[in-house]
Formats: C-alpha cells, structure tokens, sequence
C-alpha cells in the first residue's frame, strides 16, 4: 500500500489556526512578531497581530512557538 507522506507544516498551520492558538513567529531578523495565525499557504502566512493582519514570507521565518494551547477535553 503506497501511503501519500505527512506534511508536517501543513498540519502543524492547520492546527494552530482551527484552535486559535497564539503563536510567536520568530523572524531570521531577530524580530518576533506575536498573533493568531489566519492563513497560510506554500510561501507565506498571514498573522493577526493587533487586528491586523500581517503576511509573513516563510523564507523569512527562524521558527514558530505556540504559546497557548487548546483547553484539553
């Protein structure tokens, strides 16, 4: 049986926006940006930040922290 492989990232976004965590993006710049993740796709994110929303290019990104989790059932 030939199974399609897990991408990794993409469940990681889907998560992280159908809960509504609070993530912190940590730019290859040193600068942190934190939000709520509203979209995302091959080459970018866009995070709200303020009630605004900002898109973040991922060649930019250093690494993405949850900061808050789903209440667990």
């Amino acid at each position: 049986m030939n199974k399609a492989p897990i991408n990794v990232q993409d469940s990681f976004f889907y998560n992280l926006r159908k809960d509504n965590v609070v993530i912190t993006v940590r730019l290859t710049s040193g600068e942190e940006r934190m939000g709520r993740l509203r979209r995302f796709d091959k080459f970018a994110l866009v995070l709200e930040v303020d009630g605004r929303e900002e898109m973040i290019y991922k060649h930019a990104i250093a690494s993405i922290r949850a900061e808050s989790l789903p209440p667990t059932p």
